[in-house]
């Protein structure tokens, strides 16, 4: 091999960059180099360690190897084992170093020679040449290759920076190995499958590993290897000077190998792997040992001044211990938490500057021009722009003043700062002024300081008095009065939030609690309710900026600081001030823009537990409260739930709608409108009385997240839930004052100017009420619920009388026959509301039935066919049924389907033969419709699933998210190179392919899958699939919406094929097609299944008529419903 050509060699090293230098040199092969040294590779050019060490390790090797075969030393030496060998008849193998060997030789002389010659060989030899469990080397990883050409399994293990083969497991027990490689000359290359190869300047190991997911591990295993080989561990021994640097920054695993150099924290391995999924924006990770390069003295000195103890006492001076981490957390707490540490700045001590960006600005000038590198951290993390103007003419940014002041540190980390983007986190621009100087004193009772919330009752023997002043911005309490050093102090700047509590819910009348960013609660009482006053009025001052000064005068039940996202802009919290006041949330963000948000009125309230954050949904805007604290979110949360829920037995204290209607009402009219127009004494037969109450009771409890469905609730129910709301509200609709009208001439006015005098409520709520009787009434042919009816009804339960008062009902009668004059209606607009109500009767019949319009091959008015869809009809049925009346027949090999066409979306569906049609219809939008025609792609798919042996399916797809509700999740502008894996029961989503944890995993069942993708969202190619994911949870269901792109046409059919095979348990179309479902379809018995469509009322010989005709000629009801004949 030393005759070999260097060009060849430095390939093999992937050092081919220097044979021009060897050429120069005039070594042309590996025998002219034998004699080379680091001096003499530093005069060829080649100045980098890493490559010089691996030049030298490879003559070394290359050479050794000749120099040992040339002095072999052979003479005839007689053994003990060699003797016991030839009597058992075994064979002789090595000596192994646990074994003990007596040698004899044929003369002392010829002793005196081997004991030379064997001292000579072992002399500078390592005591662990090879990796075993005794070894002081623990391997990374190991198990069985089979090595191509040897045609055998060796048991191969890796650790630090060598590879170990032997011959089998207990080779590897007792310490005996084939060989080992130097991974510092090493290159490890992926091939096809299971195979991949281990290059070195000797010789190729071509290894197979028993499945392709092993290969991937043991190719990252020995890349690890070769960067181990390769590493200088001079940088992180002088890191590690510093002691708590010899500990990660977040887990405090020993001797941590990263560093996020524009954070300045060190880290662990596992660590720096979730800081480098924020993304090189937040966090840029480097090599204590690799990334030499970046490693400048002045960062050295950076990290040795900071070290890790005093970096965490800023972005980790309020991590609650349930949060910590440890060296043995796993991978998704370690995630949550360096997310919420370093993204989000949760744990974060906040400088008392934090929302102040001039001051911020100015301070960072200042500081820079001294040796604090801490405090410039903190205030550049906390929001101070390291490319603010100076406005000094020869330093006109931070940077230019750190280098002019001779502060190189100052300059080496703000230098790293102005490559790193702002993080999202980063401080808002918020006008901040600070507050206004407040001093009070006085005795306070107070308990021990809590990390939980107060649910508890404290009584009176908890507390212990205590002097207590506010001075400075500093919140102390004594032992007593005559003490000088306090028991403990509050900084007002750590304050986060102070609730009053009510009166008498502890041992002393008058409570409040204050709670701190280090997530501590302190309760605070007196029974003096103006002391009481004074002290919740001073504390607040003293924490809340001159900006949110206007809560300040409010009755508040809770103030304190929160941070937010709205509908604008999702991607960038803004820090609040909020204060709740009875059922109102009033709030200053930004710019001082005070706001008010009416907790009743919200269309959606609802918590996210996995994120932490408070969801507000009101018209037109949706409000995310983040939760930077648990302790005192939950307050906040809970607080908000309640005042946003029913708050007594009036009108006022009622969820509301936007329009000022208790949301109870809104729903029950909506329910009945849709659902018991029709139904036969509506409002006057009763329901079942225990299903009446509990609906009573869940209005009660939160009537915004109650959803009224048909079937699951019974129409009686719900009209009875409405009369008894009224009759049992605790002021009643109308006011003490209102009365009946007894001149008949004056009548409209004097009604007029009784509903203008009732409360906002009231006026909204009795105007929705007349308006739905109003509608009841004109359906009274179907109902029995005439004018009359319906005042007998509702003139004693609006009125709360006992019935016998017939005043009530007349009042009522005369509101529903002159409703449009009253309340002064448009003729227009009540036509347009009769109008679809008319329509929601005709479509939907008693029987449970929907009408729906079924186009055939393309949407157009010749195409459409109008079918009666039972509860029970298949895709199948439907399709045949409108073939049917075409007359089409289906040939063999057609593949007639139902589709669900989105026209909005651009994507559509072809249902499964067996899927029922009537939940696809009643999840419909406006823009969504049934189509009949062929799947053109059917039979290919079908011969595609025959040929696969294995069901799932796995590959990459260029995905993209609808924007995510939180703005957390991918950016919504573009798609993305994703792997996915579709086995039986999930789908699942990696970064790469050789990501061992998924991104995302969605169970199969929940998904939707249809063809094609909005062109608005510009898809790479033409063959998209659109995802949407719907949650099975009953309470609160989700919808998400995702989109994948595939490369051909045929991989995107491949894949919807496999969703639909999974999905249906591989039954994708009927084996003996649409024929025998024509077949199998009997018409039902329409003696007794369409009793509906009889009259139920008329005169005895229409009935008689009806029910004749009927049986005689079942089907001549439906032949009355084709608009074809």
């Amino acid at each position: 091999i030393s005759q070999a050509d260097v060009w060849d060699w430095l390939c093999v090293l992937r050092l081919e960059q220097y044979s021009e230098a060897f050429r120069n040199a005039g070594l042309a092969t590996l025998r002219q180099c034998h004699n080379l040294t680091p001096d003499h590779l530093e005069c060829m050019g080649i100045t980098l360690p890493g490559h010089q060490r691996r030049i030298l390790a490879s003559l070394n090797k290359t050479h050794g190897n000749r120099d040992t075969q040339s002095d072999i030393h052979s003479h005839p030496l007689v053994s003990e084992r060699d003797q016991h060998s030839e009597e058992t008849e075994e064979r002789p193998g090595p000596f192994s170093e646990d074994e003990e060997t007596m040698l004899k030789a044929e003369s002392e002389a010829e002793r005196n020679n081997w004991v030379t010659v064997l001292q000579d060989c072992t002399r500078g030899r390592h005591r662990h040449s090879t990796v075993g469990p005794g070894s002081p080397v623990t391997p990374d990883y190991q198990g069985y290759l089979e090595l191509k050409g040897l045609r055998s399994k060796l048991y191969t293990v890796v650790a630090s920076d060598k590879v170990f083969l032997y011959k089998n497991i207990d080779d590897y027990r007792i310490g005996v190995g084939i060989t080992s490689i130097e991974m510092n000359v090493g290159n490890v290359k992926d091939s096809d499958r299971r195979n991949f190869d281990l290059t070195t300047p000797y010789r190729i190991f071509s290894f197979i590993a028993e499945s392709e997911q092993l290969r991937e591990q043991w190719v990252d295993v020995m890349r690890n290897a070769i960067g181990e080989a390769l590493s200088n561990s001079e940088v992180a021994d002088r890191i590690w000077a510093e002691p708590s640097n010899s500990f990660c920054a977040d887990c405090g695993a020993p001797k941590p190998e990263w560093a996020s150099i524009n954070l300045c924290v060190v880290l662990c391995k596992r660590c720096a792997g979730e800081h480098r999924g924020l993304g090189p924006s937040i966090s840029k990770v480097r090599s204590l040992k690799m990334d030499r390069k970046v490693w400048t003295e002045e960062l050295i000195q950076v990290f040795l001044l900071l070290g890790n103890e005093r970096v965490n006492s800023f972005w980790a001076a309020n991590v609650p211990p349930s949060e910590a981490l440890t060296p043995s957390s796993c991978s998704d707490e370690r995630r949550r938490f360096i997310t919420n540490k370093y993204r989000q700045g949760k744990y974060r001590k906040y400088h008392p500057l934090y929302g102040n960006q001039k001051e911020l600005n100015n301070a960072l000038c200042i500081n820079v021009q001294c040796s604090d590198v801490l405090e410039t951290l903190s205030l550049i993390f906390c929001g101070a722009d390291v490319n603010c103007i100076t406005d000094m003419a020869s330093w006109p940014s931070p940077l230019s003043l750190a280098s002019a002041h001779s502060q190189p540190l100052q300059a080496e980390l703000i230098n790293f700062q102005e490559m790193t983007p702002n993080l999202v986190w980063a401080m808002q621009a918020i006008h901040y002024s600070a507050p206004t100087c407040v001093s009070h004193n006085g005795f306070l009772f107070k308990t021990a300081s809590m990390a939980r919330a107060v649910n508890e009752r404290k009584a009176r023997e908890e507390f212990s008095r205590r002097w207590c002043t506010l001075n400075d911005g500093t919140f102390s309490y004594y032992e007593s009065d005559k003490n000088s050093n306090p028991n403990g102090t509050l900084k007002a700047s750590e304050i986060v939030c102070l609730t009053v509590d009510v009166t008498e819910k502890h041992g002393y009348d008058n409570t409040f609690e204050l709670y701190s960013e280090s997530e501590r609660l302190y309760l605070f009482g007196t029974d003096d309710p103006d002391s009481h006053k004074e002290w919740v009025k001073s504390i607040a001052k003293s924490f809340i900026p001159a900006s949110a000064e206007p809560l300040l005068r409010l009755s508040f039940e809770r103030i304190g600081r929160l941070k937010c996202k709205d509908g604008l802009n999702l991607q960038m919290s803004k820090v609040g001030w909020f204060a709740l006041v009875g059922s109102t949330l009033h709030a200053y963000l930004e710019d001082g823009q005070g706001e008010e948000i009416h907790l009743r009125k919200l269309n959606e309230l609802s918590i996210q537990q996995d994120n932490e954050v408070l969801v507000l949904v009101e018209r037109g805007r949706t409000l995310y409260i983040e939760g930077e604290r648990k302790l005192d979110f939950a307050g906040w949360c809970a607080a908000i739930q309640t005042a946003a829920g029913s708050g007594g037995d009036t009108l006022s204290q009622q969820q509301l709608t936007e329009t000022d209607i208790p949301v109870i009402v809104h729903i029950c009219i909506g329910y009945i409108t849709q659902c018991g127009l029709t139904s036969e004494g509506i409002y006057r037969k009763s329901g079942v009385n225990s299903r009446v109450a509990a609906l009573c009771e869940r209005f009660r409890r939160d009537a915004r997240s109650l959803r009224l469905r048909e079937g699951e609730h019974q129409v009686d129910d719900v009209s009875n839930v409405l009369k008894r709301f009224f009759r049992e509200l605790e002021e009643g609709l109308f006011t003490s004052e209102d009365s009946t009208i007894q001149d008949e001439s004056m009548k409209i006015s004097q009604y007029q100017l009784l509903f203008n005098r009732l409360p906002l409520v009231n006026k909204a709520t009795l105007q929705a009420l007349i308006n739905h009787l109003y509608c009841v009434q004109r359906f009274s042919e179907l109902n029995q619920m005439n004018l009359h009816n319906l005042a007998i009804v509702f003139g004693p339960t609006l009125f709360q009388t006992d019935g016998k008062d017939f005043t009530a009902g007349r009042a009522i009668e005369d509101l529903i026959q002159h409703y449009t004059l009253i309340f002064e209606v448009e003729e227009q607009q009540l036509k347009k509301q009769l109008e679809e109500i008319t329509v929601i009767i005709q479509v939907t019949e008693p029987g449970g039935h929907f009408i729906c319009t079924v186009y055939l091959e393309e949407k157009k008015n010749t195409a459409e066919q109008h079918v009666k869809i039972p509860g029970a009809m298949t895709a199948a049925e439907l399709t045949c049924e409108v073939l049917d009346r075409r007359n089409i027949p289906v040939q063999d090999k057609e593949y007639w389907s139902c589709w669900e066409v989105s026209n909005k979306e651009e994507m559509e569906r072809p249902l499964h033969y067996q899927e029922r049609v009537l939940p696809i219809l009643h999840s419909f939008g406006t823009d969504s419709h049934l189509l009949i025609k062929k799947h053109l792609e059917m039979e290919t798919m079908i011969v595609y699933l025959t040929s696969k042996v294995d069901p799932s399916k796995h590959g990459m797809m260029k995905f993209r998210e609808e924007r995510s509700i939180l703005g957390l999740g991918l950016t919504s502008g573009s798609f993305h190179d994703r792997y996915f894996i579709l086995n039986s029961s999930s789908l699942r989503m990696y970064k790469e392919v050789r990501s061992n944890r998924p991104e995302r995993d969605w169970p199969v069942i929940t998904l939707k899958v249809y063809l094609g993708i909005k062109k608005k969202l510009r898809p790479p190619t033409c063959w998209g699939l659109t995802v949407v994911y719907e949650s099975k949870k009953q309470e609160r269901p989700e919808k998400q919406q995702w989109y994948l792109c595939c490369d051909t046409q045929s991989e995107m059919r491949e894949w919807f094929a496999t969703f639909l095979s999974i999905q249906y348990d591989g039954d994708v179309w009927p084996q003996d097609g649409l024929q025998q479902t024509r077949v199998s379809r009997v018409l039902p018995d329409t003696r007794h299944g369409n009793v509906s469509l009889i009259p139920l009322r008329g005169s005895e010989n229409e009935m008689r008529n009806s029910v004749a005709a009927f049986s005689q000629d079942p089907l001549a009801v439906s032949e009355h419903t084709n608009h074809w004949d």
